[in-house]
């Protein structure tokens, strides 16, 4: 079985981002694989990185919760929605704190990194408001998904990372939205058996 870790950054409950998680979560778990779903919102922890990288800040609960449940994964489901080209301010907040030197990656003097998640797989899941993905690969240049994929994902060692968007939710109707829960699940089921 697949140790599959869902991680949903909307900040509300009943968002389209929820209804994604949840079509993921069953289906995989019918498919076999062992799951693990942290929803950000729910989580009790102080967002701010208040002191940089100079001082630590305690991990609270939580967050170390969330660190063993991405250690104990194979493969990790990131879902947000995509607000002003990036992902809400919670969720950074969440890698801010979370993801830091000696836990996701390590730094030597001369520069050099090596990220500790390796051995790991991803998908990240984004939904667009109001942008087609035409828009967001052409002029913007898919910079929220460089944010994630790149500079933080692929940077602490998750491999092999495969990225559906969803967008523009408010052209969608109760039909395409069915619809897309229905692919969601079809790509939990392939997700689990690979």
């Amino acid at each position: 079985m697949k140790n599959i870790l869902i991680i949903n950054g909307h900040p509300d409950k009943e968002s389209f981002n929820e209804a994604i998680a949840q079509s993921y979560l069953k289906s995989a778990i019918t498919a076999g694989a062992e799951v693990r779903y942290i929803a950000i919102r729910e989580l009790k922890f102080n967002p701010n990185l208040q002191f940089g990288y100079r001082q630590r800040m305690e991990l609270e609960p939580d967050l170390l919760k969330a660190l063993e449940d991405l250690q104990w994964s194979e493969h990790q489901i990131w879902i947000h929605p995509m607000w002003w080209l990036g992902m809400p301010a919670i969720m950074k907040g969440f890698f801010d704190r979370a993801f830091l030197p000696g836990i996701t990656f390590k730094s030597d003097q001369e520069g050099n990194s090596e990220g500790l998640l390796k051995g790991k797989t991803g998908r990240i899941i984004t939904t667009a408001g109001d942008l087609s993905l035409d828009i967001y690969e052409d002029v913007y240049d898919s910079s929220g998904l460089v944010q994630l994929k790149k500079g933080i994902l692929e940077y602490c060692g998750v491999s092999s990372i495969q990225t559906d968007f969803i967008g523009p939710l408010y052209e969608l109707s109760e039909s395409d939205r069915k619809n897309w829960l229905e692919k969601i699940g079809h790509i939990a089921k392939n997700d689990s058996l690979l």
